[in-house]
């Protein structure tokens, strides 16, 4: 698929990664629609990309407020090509910590927003790229997926937040084989310490020094290189089904 043709809907996209894939959609001539539950960093960042992209407030935890907010992007973008969900908290605890045991309602809470949220997107986009016109390889669209490094090698905090990037490449198998017979295809990417408002909050020392662990290139990867790989995902149509580290060859420790 061309990029420069994509409908696309991208959720967690007011900031972040998110934001990085609906430049990188505008910039090669696509329509973008950013979802977020930022509704005033939403609508800023949406005014800063131009008549090609448009906010839509949307809670990826909320069946109902998802399948509105992507008919209603669906219908402004004038189809729906490509959704990818960068929508995600990280959810740092630790299942014994100072204060007794992780509470079952924090950890439910994260896979709530990580998990079900992604399913919640995946399930209302693909209901209507279902009956989007084929191209020639018979391609309808793609559904992409945010996982992390931390789905292989979770650190000592990361119970829940690894649970859940496990889970989102754990239904892109599956996934890809039942949407195959309408043309849809389901990836993942798995990025490793990337600069994002998170990290932009640490210490430039602290950043530094995450970025010295990055064997090569030495440094924290760029929103910018993660939205060059969904947009070379979205036109290779042999890439399917699968998760692809973007880390820069880096295998975290326990801690």
């Amino acid at each position: 698929m061309d990029l420069a043709q994509a409908r696309a809907l991208v959720t967690g996209g007011a900031s972040g990664l998110g934001l990085a894939v609906a430049r990188r959609i505008v910039a090669a001539g696509g329509r973008a629609a950013l979802l977020d539950v930022q509704a005033e960093a939403g609508a800023a960042a949406a005014a800063g990309l131009g008549d090609s992209a448009k906010f839509f407030r949307c809670d990826v935890t909320s069946e109902q407020g998802v399948n509105e907010a992507v008919k209603a992007a669906h219908d402004w973008l004038g189809g729906l090509t490509l959704a990818v969900n960068c929508a995600g908290v990280i959810g740092a605890g630790k299942l014994l910590g100072r204060d007794g045991p992780m509470a079952t309602d924090f950890f439910a809470k994260v896979v709530t927003i990580n998990l079900v949220g992604t399913f919640n997107v995946d399930k209302a986009a693909a209901a209507l790229m279902q009956h989007n016109a084929p191209n020639a390889d018979g391609e309808r669209g793609l559904l992409v997926h945010t996982s992390s490094v931390a789905a292989f090698e979770g650190q000592i905090g990361q119970i829940a937040y690894s649970a859940t990037k496990a889970a989102v490449v754990g239904i892109v198998l599956p996934m890809a084989r039942e949407l195959a017979r309408y043309g849809i295809r389901v990836m993942a990417i798995a990025p490793g310490i990337f600069e994002t408002p998170m990290v932009a909050g640490m210490t430039p020392e602290l950043q530094a020094s995450l970025g010295a662990q990055v064997p090569f290139p030495s440094r924290l990867g760029r929103p910018a290189e993660f939205a060059d790989l969904v947009a070379a995902i979205y036109g290779n149509p042999f890439l399917n089904g699968e998760t692809i580290r973007l880390d820069g060859a880096i295998r975290m420790q326990p801690k």
